[in-house]
């Protein structure tokens, strides 16, 4: 019987958003590999982020993965990091999704391989989150991150907030990384037409959910400082039960209290076509549509 193939995809957060050659440097061991796909990466120079996209077979995807994260910590030194993007490590967050014939609890399995194989090559203290993690307060990528690169030197040594993997000290350069599984979440940011960080950073906390918001919604407030503009940087954790169209509107109806409107939004790297299919079906008044009605859909059938 032939053994169905089995995808998995991986979006690595990097904290190197401006220097090129460094950027080439860290997606370079993604290209060109058996069994793995680059689909792509976006850097972005006032978050000093870049945020890598690829899928693969599950062992020449962690081959790659391992290979890229030793390439960042050469070339990126978190003592000389500026951004507006909360971060930890040079490598800051390692997620696996589960795309095609693989579980979340083979991508569990799988991060938690590569975080013990990394922490050891590397000397890299590592968290597990989200699926991956070992106890309910690490579950949330924010609360593992707070106190960013700077204060994890003092946090790491609480006896409640050693590393799952490695050594229970940062990394000098890299600081320290977290490595979980978990369901497809979208980066989705909005844009105002201010340069107000306080208007963004009160509009977050309106509808993120740990401020009583939106449920599967994260959110903070930054800085465009190229385009003289504020931003609301959202993670919406499960699309399924927290529609993107919602978060926009909720954003309209908060920007309003302070006079100030959307002026755009994007989704950094990739998102599942259902998703933006719910938000075509909302805004058009659509009735009876599915992704069933969409001809390139039908056509990969």
């Amino acid at each position: 019987m032939k053994t169905k193939k089995q995808i998995v995809e991986c979006v690595p957060n990097f904290s190197e958003g401006r220097d090129l050659t460094k950027i080439e440097k860290i997606v370079n061991p993604f290209k060109n590999k058996k069994g793995v796909k680059l689909l792509g990466y976006e850097r972005d120079a006032d978050h000093n982020r870049l945020v890598v996209t690829v899928i693969g077979e599950p062992d020449p995807l962690k081959e790659a993965v391992i290979e890229v994260m030793g390439v960042a910590i050469e070339v990126i030194d978190m003592r000389k990091h500026k951004g507006q993007h909360p971060r930890m490590g040079a490598i800051d967050v390692v997620p696996f999704i589960p795309i095609k014939n693989f579980s979340i609890e083979e991508a569990v399995s799988l991060s938690k391989e590569i975080a013990k194989i990394a922490a050891e090559k590397y000397k890299l203290p590592i968290f597990l989150y989200e699926k991956s993690a070992a106890s309910p307060n690490r579950e949330n990528l924010s609360i593992i991150r707070k106190g960013e690169f700077e204060g994890m030197a003092e946090k790491i040594k609480q006896p409640e907030w050693k590393p799952d993997y490695g050594p229970a000290e940062i990394h000098p350069t890299a600081g320290v990384t977290a490595v979980g599984a978990r369901v497809p979440l979208i980066a989705y940011n909005i844009n105002l037409n201010t340069n107000n960080l306080e208007i963004a950073n009160n509009i977050a906390r309106s509808i993120r959910h740990i401020n009583g918001g939106l449920r599967y919604c994260k959110a903070i407030g930054v800085v465009l400082k190229e385009r003289g503009i504020v931003q609301i940087s959202i993670n919406m954790t499960d699309y399924t039960k927290t529609p993107l169209y919602r978060a926009f509107e909720l954003v309209k109806i908060e920007a309003k209290r302070y006079g100030v409107n959307i002026i755009g939004s994007e989704i950094v790297g990739f998102a599942p076509m259902e998703a933006l299919v719910d938000t075509a079906v909302y805004y058009l008044g659509l009735e009876k549509f599915s992704t069933e009605k969409i001809l390139e859909a039908r056509m990969m059938d």
